[in-house]
This record gives C-alpha cells, structure tokens and sequence, in this order.
C-alpha cells in the first residue's frame, strides 16, 4: 500500500483524497435567515451525528479563501437553522441551490422551493424534505491550518423538532426505504440506498 504524509499533498490534494476515501457520506441541507431576511439554503455534506442525549447534529462548513461561507456567518448571528435530509425526490432542486448568489439572494426562491414554517425556531424549512430537523446554534468552533488561518466553520446544532412524513414513522421506527436518501460521493456523483444487508453485534 501507498503510504501518504498529508503534509505532503496540497490542501486541495487532501480534499479530493478524503472526499474520495470517507464515502458514501449523507447530505445536509440547510436553511438559514441572511441578509435582508432571505431565506437561504445550502447543501453540506460534511455532516454526521454528534450525540443523541441531547440531540447534537455537526455540520462542516469550509471556508474559501479564509472567508466564512453564507450558512456560516447567519447561524453565527441568528442562532438557529434547519437541516433537511436529501433524497431522490428533492436532490436535483437542492443542487441548484449550489449555485453562487449574493447573500442577499434566496436559494430557496431561484430553486422554486416552498417554505415550511417551524415550530420552535424562526428560520424556516422546506416542503420539499421528507425530514426536517429544527435546531439551535449549540457552538461553533474554528478550524484553522498550520498557519494559524481559519479553514472551516464546525457548527454544532441542538435539535430541538422533528418534522417527518407520517408513512415513513412506524412504531419509532424510519423506513429507509421509503424515504430513499441520498449521499455524496467524490466529484459530480452521488449515491442511492443501494442493497441493505445485516449483521448482529456480538453479546
């Protein structure tokens, strides 16, 4: 096998072999207030469970050229945000919502999306998630490189309600099958469910 110091690659070199190595990885969307009240909405895929007790999601955001992105910056002055679970349905409206617009600009709108209001925060979702997560801002931490430069937003949201689509929920329990997620692979591709296979943990 390779043997590979990341000191030895470039950043960029590092991103393309971690986004090629840690897959498939699921996909968060996120809405946030911005400026000028406009709703705006990012898809991240950096993004994992932190804790069940209490409810803590993660979400990476990385910056470009040292610059906090959107999401960033309006978690940062707001405090809350709401994360959305892709799937086949609402994945190519999302990935428009990629598209570089001034932050006074809605995604949300140039996708032709419907906003969900939320029960407990004042950021609003969207209809288009068969699972919604509203949260609050839990912190936000600093990535910075060997140069002492900030790289990354780690933003550690509280869940604090969830929406789902009745004929997903049964008996506490999510089909996978039926909400058909959708995860992110390296470059333009993405990934469905694919084959379920299981395996009991040993006593």
């Amino acid at each position: 096998m390779f043997m590979i110091d990341p000191a030895s690659l470039s950043p960029k070199d590092v991103y393309k072999f971690l986004i090629g190595s840690i897959l498939p990885r699921p996909i968060a969307f996120v809405t946030s207030i911005g400026e000028e009240s406009a709703l705006n909405g990012a898809p991240f895929s950096f993004f994992n469970i932190v804790s069940s007790d209490p409810p803590i999601l993660s979400i990476a955001i990385q910056r470009k050229d040292h610059i906090q992105k959107d999401t960033a910056r309006n978690i940062s002055l707001n405090k809350d945000f709401v994360v959305h679970i892709c799937d086949q349905e609402n994945i190519e409206k999302i990935n428009e919502t990629a598209a570089s617009l001034p932050s006074n600009q809605s995604e949300i709108e140039y996708a032709h999306m419907q906003k969900a209001e939320s029960a407990k925060i004042s950021t609003p979702g969207i209809t288009e998630a068969k699972i919604r997560i509203e949260c609050k801002l839990e912190s936000i931490i600093t990535i910075t490189n060997d140069e002492g430069k900030p790289t990354c937003d780690l933003i550690l949201g509280r869940a604090v309600c969830f929406h789902i689509q009745e004929e997903l929920y049964k008996d506490g329990k999510i089909d996978a099958e039926q909400l058909k997620p959708v995860a992110r692979l390296a470059g333009d591709n993405y990934s469905k469910l694919g084959e379920m296979f299981s395996i009991k943990r040993p006593n």
